[in-house]
């Protein structure tokens, strides 16, 4: 029998990385073509939905090609997308603006709106989100505010990836993962809330169909396949959100699975079998991309960001040095950190350099020292910045175990999965084993190309795509390390508490 093979595509914010998987999960070819974001007034950020189809038809066509394959061998093309975004299209798909991304916070007035409707709490409970500007709703129902002759011409909302499926099919459609980014979608009953499309004075038509991300949406257009280099027909699978598909390209799949991803932000996220609804709303939940399964998760601002700070700020010598040989700064930083013990001296730093989200939900908290002593240098600052953002993806992580979940070992991915000394202070701070996979950067498109082979049926279910993820090593607490830890968690909590007031007075002066 001949080799099939899965394309994905990998919508992100820079660009579009495509990835050929055959069926047993190894990359055949992968190819990235990068795009702008546009940034039109302060707190705005849009791209223009075309740039996204020309990127996808420049790497399937480039991949086809620099791989050798046959394109009739694709069994199936599927996405992974950044989330949270508003895509505006009329009935044949045209976009009537460009897309509103995720990084976008105009839509305040219209967050503010719902949560004086309904409250956060009801919203909460709907959608398994907060109230936020961040999300598609708000955005939405900022067009129809403020761009009242778009809105009125607007057929369909779509996310990223959904555009691009159909431009590939000619359907409309979207998967439980995006739609659960909207603060629009019940995500117990998964479907639309009428409640809250009341609220925002929302007609539901507007909204696309949902489905499990392993639905084959349709074939691939005689168009489509023109101008992407695609065989007519070939399944399109709808795929998921980005941060749903990472859970599943790392095989965090079943009840109690976790992983860490730690990019210039960080989030937490786990599989499980029913949503969790934190009593603070510290944590918010995704529907998985196996529909029968929950991802809840926890994202902090500034993880890999405070470290970065620490380089530009304390490193700025080794880090034009290392330019001009081509070296890596974060090298010499990690030898660096090496000469502090665990516990940094006992200097505590506060990872909240632009405010904070989960757990704390404080955009007036910030960045801080505390105990910084004369004694102390840059190797004990430099570790104390790794130890306080792992401080605080503790804090998340506790908010699941006080919900009932057993984590007993925790997948890290990202920039910080490269680190020696990171991944031990990871152990030691959680307490737990971690593991980082062998394919540290493709976990993304892997968790894409999983929903795309148990929609063909190269699977037979989320639970057998395990078998894809190979470990490459496995990291174990040491136990003196954990008792230090355990002891500046507690003055880590209490740190932050004690300062919640002089945050909020240096962001009123």
């Amino acid at each position: 029998m001949s080799s099939r093979y899965i394309l994905a595509h990998d919508i992100g914010t820079t660009g579009n990385k495509a990835t050929l998987f055959s069926e047993d999960g190894s990359i055949v070819g992968s190819t990235f073509s990068g795009y702008n974001t546009n940034f039109p007034l302060v707190g705005w950020a849009e791209q223009n939905p075309n740039d996204w189809w020309k990127a996808v038809c420049e790497t399937t066509k480039l991949l086809i090609q620099n791989s050798k394959i046959d394109a009739h061998s694709i069994a199936c093309v599927t996405f992974s997308g950044q989330m949270m975004g508003c895509v505006l299209v009329d009935r044949d798909g045209n976009p009537l603006r460009d897309a509103i991304i995720w990084a976008d916070m105009r839509a305040e007035a219209e967050a503010d709106k719902l949560r004086d409707a309904l409250g956060m709490e009801d919203v909460y409970q709907i959608t398994g989100h907060r109230i936020s500007s961040s999300y598609s709703g708000a955005k939405l129902v900022w067009v129809k505010n403020n761009q009242p002759k778009i809105f009125q011409e607007a057929y369909k909302i779509l996310h990223a990836k959904d555009f691009l499926v159909h431009m590939l099919t000619g359907e409309f459609a979207t998967d439980y993962s995006d739609a659960s980014g909207m603060n629009l979608f019940d995500i117990r009953k998964k479907e639309w809330s009428s409640k809250i499309l009341q609220a925002w004075e929302l007609d539901e038509s507007i909204l696309p169909n949902v489905f499990p991300s392993t639905h084959i949406v349709g074939g691939v257009t005689q168009k489509a396949a023109q101008e992407s280099g695609l065989i007519p027909n070939t399944p399109v699978v709808i795929g998921g959100g980005d941060g749903c598909c990472a859970a599943a390209g790392v095989g965090v799949v079943s009840n109690g699975d976790a992983f860490n991803y730690i990019g210039s932000s960080s989030w937490i996220a786990l599989a499980t079998d029913e949503p969790i609804f934190d009593p603070e709303m510290k944590t918010y939940t995704w529907v998985h991309l196996d529909p029968t399964k929950y991802s809840p998760n926890g994202t902090m601002q500034s993880a890999g960001a405070s470290y970065q700070w620490v380089r530009d700020q304390l490193y700025s010598n080794e880090k034009q040095l290392a330019n001009q040989q081509g070296g890596n700064v974060y090298d010499f930083m990690n030898e660096t950190v090496a000469s502090s013990p665990p516990g940094s001296n006992r200097l505590l730093y506060l990872p909240y350099l632009m405010g904070e989200r989960s757990p704390r939900w404080n955009p007036d908290a910030r960045g801080t020292f505390v105990g910084l002593h004369i004694t102390h240098n840059r190797a004990d600052m430099t570790r104390a910045v790794m130890e306080g953002v792992t401080f605080n993806l503790k804090v998340i992580m506790d908010s699941f175990i006080k919900a009932g979940v057993n984590i007993d070992k925790m997948w890290v991915l990202g920039g910080a999965a490269k680190s020696d000394l990171w991944k031990q202070i990871f152990a030691d701070i959680y307490g737990v084993e971690i593991m980082v996979p062998h394919l540290l950067d493709e976990a993304t498109s892997m968790g894409a190309a999983i929903a795309g082979a148990v929609g063909v049926g190269i699977l037979k279910d989320f639970e057998e795509s395990k078998k894809w993820v190979h470990k490459k090593e496995t990291i174990k607490p040491i136990q003196e390390n954990k008792v230090v830890y355990q002891n500046l968690y507690t003055t880590f909590n209490q740190a932050y508490e004690q300062l919640v007031p002089v945050y909020e007075q240096l962001a009123r002066s």
